[in-house]
């Protein structure tokens, strides 16, 4: 179980104070809000658990958390539920996932209040689309006591030493599976599939969400698996620190932007735009690196002493998020081929 005593108590009377504010432009008939969210933000460890109540409790807006699965069902269900939808909110769509969201046209714009404190470089989408809430770096993680010589490359895992020893994502459905799919693509172009083809007796399997797939990695059943550098700072803070590493390969790391978007036709825009507000928040935000285990967007987050052992990637590896549809269907056609 986390320790979820990360925001101090004086935090949780800043984060009243600052939803008492957003309550206000919340109409009585605005008091219900359907938020979809991926497995791990709702799970008992995520976030869900610390900021939900909050936000209830100052806003008096009642929320209602739908898990469809991981990110890529909760787009996909949005999208099935387009001409009537039942979310107002729908968390963990990333850069990847926006071309698919904006050409389904299930997201509203919204500019929240605190948008000036994100990063430039961290803004999924001019119009505000999404609001990006978290960031991450991703990486292999290696078990360093199941496996004495961990790969330095993408190219090395194809190797026969690493013979069923990789657990991927299934990219049609988990953000991170479609982010290594985005990697490969961006480290191998046209070259993709041939590369997925020699990766393939690499894969002991592919899981449908980041939460399973990383579950069977911690239980010994694999000693690689994708995931981010900042998983290394989860095992360093509640588990015995160097066991579980993230790996930093040559040729650069993709970043991963998390973001929240209000849904087209959403039925309780003002309560939506309320909870979009709070997410910007440094009371949120606090929450999110030993919960969440992602990077906060906005300056001035504290990380915990764990994040030291979370590397800094030397190179970003820049990822066209718009031939990602292409880059899937490669990928699994080349892991279908005889």
């Amino acid at each position: 179980m986390l320790d979820r005593t990360f925001i101090t108590r004086g935090g949780f009377a800043a984060l009243l104070v600052a939803l008492a504010a957003l309550s206000s432009c919340v109409q009585k008939n605005d008091a219900q809000l359907v938020i979809y969210a991926y497995d791990s933000f709702a799970s008992e460890w995520g976030p869900a658990p610390l900021v939900i109540p909050a936000f209830e409790k100052a806003t008096g807006i009642s929320v209602e958390l739908v898990v469809p699965g991981d990110a890529g069902q909760v787009l996909a269900r949005a999208i099935d539920e387009k001409k009537a939808p039942a979310a107002d909110v729908l968390l963990g769509i990333d850069g990847n996932l926006l071309p698919k969201a904006l050409a389904a046209g299930v997201l509203s714009a919204y500019r929240p209040e605190g948008f000036q404190t994100v990063p430039a470089g961290l803004v999924l989408d001019p119009r505000w689309a999404l609001t990006p809430y978290d960031w991450g770096s991703f990486a292999i993680m290696w078990d360093s006591l199941k496996l004495a010589n961990p790969p330095a490359s993408l190219e090395d895992l194809t190797k026969a030493e690493y013979a069923k020893k990789l657990i991927l994502m299934d990219p049609r459905t988990s953000t991170p599976g479609l982010g290594f799919v985005a990697w490969t693509k961006a480290a191998y172009g046209d070259g993709m599939a041939d590369y997925w083809k020699r990766l393939k007796p690499s894969i002991l399997t592919m899981s449908p969400g980041w939460d399973t797939g990383y579950g069977l990695f911690t239980s010994g059943e694999a000693p690689l698996v994708i995931s981010y550098t900042t998983s290394a700072a989860y095992h360093a803070e509640y588990e015995s620190a160097g066991r579980y590493k993230a790996l930093e390969f040559s040729g650069g790391h993709p970043v991963q932007i998390e973001g929240a978007g209000i849904v087209s036709k959403a039925r309780h825009r003002k309560a939506a735009e309320a909870f979009i507000d709070f997410m910007l928040t440094p009371e949120f935000q606090s929450a999110l690196p030993l919960t969440n285990w992602m990077y906060p967007v906005i300056p001035g987050v504290e990380l915990p002493a764990s994040y030291a052992w979370s590397p800094k990637p030397a190179m970003t590896l820049a990822v066209d998020a718009t031939a990602l549809d292409e880059a899937v269907r490669a990928a699994l056609d080349a892991l279908q081929a005889p």
